[in-house]
């Protein structure tokens, strides 16, 4: 008879002698490293999780050698939507009243209902008596006249008219002051810590502040999530009741990319405008407060605008389909899996510098499979002349499966052996 191992035999006392390795020596786990090559150069993996002692900039612009515009205003920023960053700014977390800025928020939430389906373009609201006294800015509705929300949105970002702010707010919410906890819940939403409203339209209101911070980051979810309502924003006039009003946004006729998006005005709060424009595929927002005049306010944010897009490029680094880091992966059904955004990561950075841009992904290894798409595993940060510009999670963009017993012995092994 013969004494001659089989292969089952063979396989079975391999993996004793594996798992015996391994179970002995699991504590004593290495940490490997691996690194990609990118558009901008070599993405340096790092094993800890905690991000490098850089030093976060708080606006892109700190790192440009091209002086920021003068402007006389209260407070002001412009911002890049593409990449989400704030290019420059000056008192961007003050205190500030937003007059008719409100109105961005107002029809933010407006969007929504008509975007829920509960309430659409051709539906009639009844005017008030409420709306229709309401003082300020003005499309003139009648008391108990139907317009419809196609209309009242005309009238409020045309004309800003008060009226019929209040009009849609109790057509969306069926009162003013629960439309206004609707816009207060939705800045809560969107990170807009300094933000508070009393009323639906920008009356002025002790209580009633915001900060251009947070309004910038207001117009950017309005162009990002609403773009098919953008329309209303660059329409020049309007028409109601045979009245016509010109759109108080100046710039919508001195510049063809300047597609919105709302001014604003109080004697105490100054002249305001939120501004966007589209150029080559790329969107900025300025804001500005607390201007002089009408035409102090336009001027100042054409400078904004002009500057930014000039002096500023803004660049896409990664996406699903490139990942920043390809990882090695132990014990699963591949060796190694792609990490990065699934969404695209873009970037502004100082117009000629953006082969200087160092990307650093950071992640806690070895990677151990089974691994599950979506799961972060670290960060991704960006560096550039010493100064952190963004940082980013760092996801696992596609399953790995646990390999077979014997392979995932193996592993173990090779892990004990780095």
């Amino acid at each position: 008879m013969s004494t001659r191992p089989t292969a089952s035999n063979f396989s079975l006392k391999t993996a004793y002698v594996l798992l015996s390795l391994a179970l002995a020596s699991t504590p004593a786990l290495l940490k490997a490293q691996t690194a990609v090559e990118s558009s901008q150069g070599s993405v340096t993996s790092v094993t800890s999780t905690e991000p490098g002692q850089t030093g976060m900039v708080e606006t892109v612009g700190q790192l440009s050698t091209i002086p920021i515009p003068s402007l006389s205003a209260k407070a002001w920023l412009t911002l890049d939507v593409n990449s989400g960053q704030v290019i420059a700014g000056q008192n961007i977390t003050d205190p500030v009243e937003p007059a008719s800025l409100t109105k961005i928020m107002a029809a933010y939430i407006v969007f929504q209902a008509i975007k829920n389906n509960r309430l659409s373009l051709d539906q009639t609201i009844t005017i008030s008596e409420k709306a229709w006294k309401t003082e300020g800015s003005r499309m003139f509705v009648e008391v108990n006249s139907q317009v419809s929300v196609d209309d009242l949105l005309k009238g409020v970002i045309i004309q800003s008219g008060n009226d019929a702010t209040v009009a849609l707010a109790e057509g969306v919410a069926g009162s003013e002051s629960a439309f206004v906890a609707m816009m207060n819940q939705e800045a809560d939403k969107m990170g807009l810590t300094n933000t508070h409203f009393t009323n639906s339209s920008g009356l002025p209101h002790p209580d009633h502040m915001t900060t251009v911070q947070d309004l910038g980051i207001l117009a950017m979810r309005l162009v990002q999530d609403f773009p098919e309502f953008l329309h209303y924003y660059s329409q020049k006039e309007y028409t109601y009741n045979k009245i016509k009003q010109l759109n108080r946004n100046r710039l919508l006729w001195s510049d063809p990319t300047v597609d919105g998006l709302k001014t604003g005005h109080t004697s105490s709060a100054g002249y305001c405008l939120v501004t966007t424009a589209l150029r080559d595929g790329r969107r900025v927002v300025s804001v500005l407060v607390g201007a002089a005049s009408d035409s102090a306010r336009a001027e100042s944010s054409l400078k904004l605008l002009n500057w930014s897009f000039q002096n500023f490029d803004t660049i896409k680094l990664y996406d699903e389909a490139k990942p920043a880091v390809q990882a090695r992966v132990w014990e699963g059904t591949s060796q190694t899996v792609d990490l990065g955004q699934p969404a695209p990561l873009w970037v502004t950075v100082p117009r000629g510098k953006a082969a200087e841009l160092k990307p650093v992904a950071q992640y806690t290894q070895p990677l151990v499979a089974p691994l599950t798409k979506g799961t972060q595993v670290g960060t991704l940060t960006l560096t550039l002349d010493g100064k952190e510009l963004q940082r980013e999670p760092l996801i696992i963009l596609n399953d790995v499966p646990q390999a077979s017993f014997i392979a995932r012995m193996i592993d173990k092994v090779k892990l004990l052996l780095q």
